[in-house]
């Protein structure tokens, strides 16, 4: 009846619905070949979003984001009627059948397009046959990074877009809203480094086979946080270093504790720059903080190599102190093991030791004859440089333990000094 009729027209779940194919007449048109195949390039507009920045790695000199690219170009061979304007949205399954440019990243390393729960795909068509691509990525690319100013540097990255079949000639590739085509979220964060700007950017590729090619830049500064590697790195170095000034104020003749002060903290600067170097490239330059713990450690070794002065002087000094008391009273209380240690010489019996008030060095019983025969020969002036060097030799082995008070004034001096332009000249 006509009732009947009429009840299963406004039933819409009875009427067969049109395929995407169908209604887009894609089986009409060959989409092997682009818009406009043959005539002026076609332009494709990208705008990126950027969700998030995974990770940055200076051993590989890499970077891994996550953002959404869009396409934006027109193409007439899919335009359709609609009688309220309206755009119609597909999925990824519709991707295969149509063409779409063939953006791809330079540089990149490995990339994906996320499909939980199904491929983060969106293709939406517009009556007029404008059509709007999405997909959300996350790839890893090549970052060129200079680390001589490391870890006080400051880096700059930048992700590029380029299609890889079609030159200029075929495709124009730009950004659909200029400067503001690039939008990031509030929220990004790294661990190390502070984003200073995001920036877009347009270029020309040459390829010597193929041509001119588009391309496009997003270009973004990465400031290292330094309060890191100041914990980790160059506060305890400064520890070590003035740590082992402690030894300026232990006695002179502290031997087991100067030393193995001055051990330790040559040890522990060693394991400092070990641990800094592993987790860093193996680069052919300088690095700042290379020059930091470097000079650190020269202060550490130089502390030690002020004690051995220190004592050989005192040595020197007690050795003429003994001698001197040895003329005075024609005897000694020492035995061959403590003669030995002060002039050089094995003495087999206590008789050869008694020989003399005190035995003269080896060296100098060798050579006694050859320096009294060059002496009668010195010239006046010789001699008055002789008994300068004479008087300046005697005054610091008389006062051997000044050179301990003047380094408790010398290195923190000279270490404040060295701080002072550090970090004048790196930040």
């Amino acid at each position: 009846s006509k009732r009947e009729i009429k009840m299963r027209k406004l039933d819409s779940t009875k009427v067969r619905p049109l395929k995407s194919e169908q209604l887009l007449h894609i089986e009409d048109h060959d989409f092997a070949l682009r818009p406009g195949f043959g005539g002026s390039p076609i332009p494709v507009g990208i705008d990126v979003q950027v969700e998030s920045i995974d990770s940055i790695s200076e051993v590989d000199m890499d970077f891994t984001m996550t953002l959404y690219l869009r396409h934006y170009w027109k193409d007439e061979r899919l335009s359709f009627r609609s009688n309220k304007n309206k755009s119609m949205t597909f999925d990824g399954r519709l991707i295969k059948k149509i063409w779409v440019p063939d953006v791809f990243f330079v540089h990149s390393k490995r990339s994906f397009i996320h499909d939980t729960t199904v491929e983060n795909i969106m293709l939406r068509v517009y009556p007029d046959g404008n059509v709007l691509f999405s997909l959300r990525i996350t790839v890893s690319a090549m970052c060129f990074m200079d680390f001589s100013r490391f870890p006080l540097d400051t880096q700059n990255c930048s992700l590029e877009l380029e299609s890889y079949a079609y030159n200029e000639d075929d495709l124009m590739l730009y950004w659909k809203h200029g400067n503001k085509s690039l939008s990031t979220d509030e929220q990004i964060s790294l661990s190390q480094f502070f984003i200073e700007e995001f920036s877009a950017s347009s270029g020309l590729a040459f390829y010597s086979s193929t041509g001119w090619y588009n391309r496009l830049f997003i270009n973004f500064a990465l400031r290292r946080h330094i309060f890191f590697f100041v914990l980790q790195s160059y506060f305890p170095a400064m520890l070590m270093v003035m740590l082992s000034w402690v030894s300026f104020w232990i006695d002179r003749r502290a031997v087991p504790a100067r030393v193995s002060l001055g051990i330790t903290t040559v040890l522990t600067m060693s394991t400092i720059m070990t641990g800094v170097s592993a987790s860093m490239p193996q680069v052919s330059y300088i690095k700042a903080v290379d020059v930091y713990l470097w000079i650190s450690f020269l202060f550490v070794f130089l502390s030690v190599i002020e004690y051995a002065a220190v004592n050989y002087l005192t040595t020197i000094e007690e050795r003429k102190q003994l001698k001197k008391r040895g003329k005075a009273s024609g005897m000694y209380s020492m035995d061959a093991v403590q003669a030995m240690a002060f002039d050089g010489c094995y003495h087999d019996t206590d008789e050869d030791m008694d020989l003399s008030p005190f035995p003269e060095p080896c060296e100098e019983n060798e050579t006694r004859t050859s320096q009294t025969n060059i002496s009668n020969a010195d010239t006046p002036r010789l001699k008055r440089k002789r008994s300068l060097k004479g008087n300046v030799g005697r005054i610091i082995l008389q006062n051997n333990h000044v050179i301990d008070t003047y380094s408790r004034i010398i290195f923190p001096s000279v270490y404040i000094v060295f701080n002072f332009f550090y970090w004048g000249l790196y930040i």
